[in-house]
């Protein structure tokens, strides 16, 4: 195979691959959101978590401009939530979600739903956020602890 029909194959399968990965990503409902801060409280409404009717999510990412990395808000029960920092305590890289558990995609350390180290090369836990449900707002706390 010549140079130039190698670089073609190798660009058509990197888009391939990069389509396929888009399609389900697409398809997923979205769980990211930006919210305001108010305070020092990034608020966000209890009825984005959904409700009886149409079933609780179990997490939602939330952002703002102002944060260097998004915080993971996990939904415990009707009145329990844990905020975690989504930045890994290993070497700082952003964290993605999976169900009850924060992973690294640089490194592969994991970490629980209340922020605890559950697999390293990670050895601190992920920075925690005091919440607090009033009405009808869960306020995540950024005051440095």
């Amino acid at each position: 195979m010549d140079r130039k029909q190698f670089l073609k194959t190798c660009g058509l399968a990197c888009f391939g691959g990069l389509a396929a990965m888009a399609v389900p990503a697409g398809c997923a409902p979205a769980k990211t959101m930006s919210s305001a801060i108010d305070g020092d409280n990034l608020v966000i409404p209890v009825s984005d978590f959904g409700d009886e009717a149409t079933g609780y999510r179990k997490y939602i990412v939330v952002s703002n401009e102002l944060l260097r990395f998004p915080i993971c808000v996990f939904r415990h029960s009707n009145d329990e939530y844990a905020a975690v920092w989504m930045e890994c305590s290993h070497m700082g890289a952003e964290l993605q979600v999976f169900g009850d558990t924060l992973q690294c995609p640089a490194h592969g350390s994991e970490f629980s739903n209340l922020g605890a180290v559950r697999n390293g090369p990670a050895d601190r836990a992920l920075r925690k956020f005091p919440t607090a449900v009033e009405n009808g707002f869960i306020k995540i706390s950024l005051k440095k602890q």
